[in-house]
C-alpha cells in the first residue's frame, strides 16, 4: 500500500506541476526578472526563405507571393521551394511563378523520395548559400515584417530565432479556439525563457538559422524540438520574437487535431531527457529548470496518467478518499469518450475532451517508437488549408 501511495502522489503532482505548476512559476519568474533582448535593428543580411511543400497545389502560389511580398531588400531575398516529391500540381506552379517572376531569386529543389520535411530541409539546406536560412509552412502566411524581425534578433550568440504562431481561425471552432487557449499561454511562456535564456521549443510555422550553423537532423526528428535543444547544449542560445508573426489555421476538428498531436508526439520518448547533460544546471543554469519543467514533466503526462489511474485503482479499497479519486478520474475519460458523440458547446467539456486526447496522442506516439511505426512524414490535414 505505502509504494501505491508513494507513486500516486508522485504522478498526481508532476501532471499538477507540468499543467499548472511550472507555467504559475515561470510566469511569477517572469514578473520579478525582466530582460530585454539586444537587437541589430539595422542588421539586413542575405536571407533565404525555404518553403518545404508535399502536395500543396492549394496554397503554394498564394505562400509564394506572401514571401515576395515582404519587407525586406530584393536583392537580398531568394525563395526556395522545397518540394518533397510532391505528386500534385505544386511543383508545375511553381515553375510557373520561377518564368512569372524571372527578377527575383525563387528555386525550385525538388526531392526524389518522399522521407518528410526534416530530410526535405536537409537535402535542400545544402544549396543554400544566403547567411540566415528562414524556414515556413507552406500554409503559414507571414505577416510583411517577418524576415526583419527575425534577423535582428541574430547576436553574437543567438543561432535560432523563433517566430510567433497565430491561429488565424480561433473563433471558428471550439477545438481551434481550445487550440489557441493553449498556444497563448505557451507563447507567454516560451518569451519569459527566451528572455532570462534560451526556449526550450520552436514553431515549425516560422523560424531561422544562421545558414553556416544548419546541422542534418534524422528525418524522424522536427526541427521544432530538436533545434532548440541542440544549439542550448552546445552553448549557444534559441530565442523568439513574438513581432515575426506567421499566420496559420488550427485544425477545425478533432479528428484533424488528434492526428496532428500524434504526429507532435512521435519523439515524446526521446525528449523525455534526450541528453544527461542537461542535468548539469551549473553550465546551463535556467536551461537546466527550464527543459526538465517544461518538456521533461510534459513529455511524461501519458506515463503519470496511467500511474495514476493504476495506483488509484489499487488503493480504493482502503480508503473513500481515493474512491472519490477514482470515480473523478473515471468520470473525466468517459466525458473525454463521450465529447465526440454528444454535440455540445461547453468549454469545460471541450477543454476536458482536448487534453484527454493530447495524453493519449503522448500515449500512441510512443507505441509507435517502440513498435518502430512511426513514420518522419504525414498526411496534412484539409481543415489547415
Amino acid at each position: 500500500m505505502i509504494v501505491a501511495v508513494i507513486l500516486f502522489w508522485v504522478a498526481a503532482f508532476m501532471i499538477f506541476w507540468a499543467n499548472i505548476g511550472y507555467p504559475i512559476s515561470i510566469l511569477l519568474i517572469g514578473k520579478i526578472i525582466h530582460r530585454k533582448e539586444k537587437t541589430r535593428a539595422k542588421y539586413e543580411p542575405t536571407v533565404t526563405v525555404m518553403i518545404v511543400a508535399h502536395n500543396e497545389e492549394k496554397v503554394i502560389e498564394e505562400k509564394i507571393l506572401n514571401v515576395l511580398n515582404l519587407d525586406y531588400p530584393k536583392n537580398k531575398l531568394s525563395v526556395l521551394v522545397t518540394s518533397d516529391n510532391s505528386d500534385d500540381k505544386t511543383n508545375s506552379i511553381v515553375k510557373k511563378m520561377i518564368k512569372k517572376y524571372p527578377e527575383r531569386n525563387i528555386t525550385l529543389y525538388e526531392v526524389k523520395e518522399r522521407k518528410g520535411k526534416t530530410n526535405a530541409q536537409n537535402e535542400a539546406a545544402r544549396i543554400v548559400e544566403s547567411e540566415v536560412l528562414v524556414m515556413t509552412d507552406a500554409n503559414a502566411m507571414l505577416d510583411k515584417n517577418a524576415a526583419r524581425e527575425l534577423v535582428k534578433f541574430f547576436t553574437k550568440d543567438v543561432a535560432y530565432v523563433s517566430g510567433r504562431l497565430v491561429y488565424s481561425n480561433s473563433m471558428d471552432s471550439l477545438t481551434s479556439n481550445t487550440e489557441n487557449t493553449y498556444w497563448d499561454l505557451e507563447t507567454k511562456i516560451r518569451q519569459i525563457e527566451s528572455d532570462l535564456q534560451t526556449i526550450t521549443a520552436g514553431n515549425g510555422a516560422l523560424y531561422a538559422i544562421k545558414t553556416k550553423a544548419y546541422h542534418d537532423f534524422p528525418p524522424i526528428r522536427c526541427h521544432d524540438a530538436a533545434m532548440p535543444l541542440y544549439y542550448s547544449l552546445e552553448g549557444r542560445r534559441a530565442v523568439t520574437n513574438n513581432k515575426a508573426i506567421a499566420y496559420e489555421k488550427a485544425g477545425e476538428k478533432n479528428s484533424d487535431e488528434f492526428k496532428r498531436k500524434v504526429r507532435m508526439s512521435r519523439g515524446v520518448a526521446h525528449y523525455i531527457l534526450p541528453s544527461i547533460k542537461i542535468l548539469n544546471v551549473f553550465k546551463y543554469k535556467w536551461f537546466t529548470y527550464f527543459y526538465l519543467g517544461h518538456r521533461t514533466s510534459r513529455n511524461l503526462l501519458w506515463f503519470n496518467h496511467i500511474l495514476l489511474f493504476v495506483s488509484n485503482a489499487f488503493l480504493v479499497q482502503y480508503s473513500v478518499f481515493y474512491l472519490i479519486t477514482f470515480i473523478v478520474q473515471l468520470a473525466i475519460y468517459a466525458i473525454a469518450m463521450l465529447h465526440g458523440v454528444i454535440k455540445t458547446k461547453s468549454k469545460l467539456l471541450t477543454f476536458i475532451s482536448y487534453y484527454c486526447m493530447t495524453v493519449l496522442a503522448q500515449f500512441i506516439g510512443v507505441l509507435k517508437t517502440i513498435t518502430k511505426k512511426n513514420k518522419p512524414f504525414w498526411e496534412k490535414a484539409e481543415s489547415t488549408r
